[in-house]
């Protein structure tokens, strides 16, 4: 249960994407780490945070059939939301759905809430978490990646625990779907879109995770896979993200990527 594979932990040999806008970003090719630029460097992760508030849920038993009501702190959650509403129930999956799938802020503090008792319990279990997987740049303030003080991660970190939580079929699933219809205990219906913008546009494309904060920038944990080739991409603070990821990925996917 604790520490990473050390196949990933490797330097990587080069930054050959100099031109690109990131702040940091991290290539891994089949789990060896292949190119990156500052990969250990403490950054705000935004709603990539979100990757650890799934992978403790799935690993800790949880029964995505059970009923979350939603409190009044997650029906106030800002940035991005379900809309649901205070007193509300939903199914543990859904919830689980809507936070990975669309970033839903009120799902996920409702989740979190749920599990612990209150989101500080669970942002205790996050990082007692995050150090027994030797995330050494990682610190939580919060389950779903609010800019706050201390809030940070690393490409190499995000990269490690994307990896760990990967292994669980149901988050290997639910982030590459494009859209979930949420119901609630009472019939509401609502609609969890991704804002992955390389799902159903790039060859091989099967997740992972966005974000944005004002402190963060915009980031992306990208996983596509072609053939037996699978490459994982972590990118903080880049402003366009979305042609650099795609960029990125070509580049790394390609054969003579692969060094044989």
């Amino acid at each position: 249960m604790g520490g990473t594979r050390g196949a990933a932990s490797t330097e990587p040999e080069r930054d050959p994407f100099p031109g690109a806008l990131a702040a940091s970003y991290l290539v891994e090719r089949d789990g060896r780490a292949l190119w990156g630029r500052r990969p250990d460097a403490p950054l705000p992760p935004a709603s990539l945070t979100k990757i650890m508030t799934a992978f403790l849920l799935l690993e800790g038993g949880w029964d995505p059939g059970a009923w979350v009501k939603v409190g009044p702190a997650a029906a106030r959650e800002t940035g991005t939301r379900l809309g649901l509403r205070a007193g509300e129930e939903i199914r543990a999956g859904d919830a689980l759905a809507a936070t990975l799938v669309a970033s839903a802020n009120d799902a996920c503090l409702a989740l979190a809430e749920q599990a612990a008792g209150s989101a500080e319990a669970f942002v205790g279990r996050m990082n007692r978490r995050a150090a027994e997987l030797g995330l050494a740049a990682t610190r939580f303030a919060n389950p779903c990646g609010h800019d706050a003080p201390g809030h940070v991660s690393s490409a190499r970190d995000l990269a490690a625990l994307t990896r760990a939580a990967l292994e669980r079929p149901a988050f290997r699933w639910l982030v590459a779907v494009e859209r979930a219809e949420i119901r609630t205990r009472g019939g509401r219906r609502l609609q969890a879109v991704t804002n992955n913008a390389l799902l159903g546009r790039l060859d091989g494309a099967r997740g992972v995770k966005s974000g944005f904060t004002p402190q963060a920038g915009k980031c992306v944990v990208a996983l596509a896979r072609r053939g037996d080739v699978e490459v994982l991409l972590v990118l903080l603070g880049a402003p366009d993200r979305w042609w650099t990821a795609a960029g990125i990925m070509e580049k790394a996917l390609a054969p003579e990527a692969g060094g044989g």
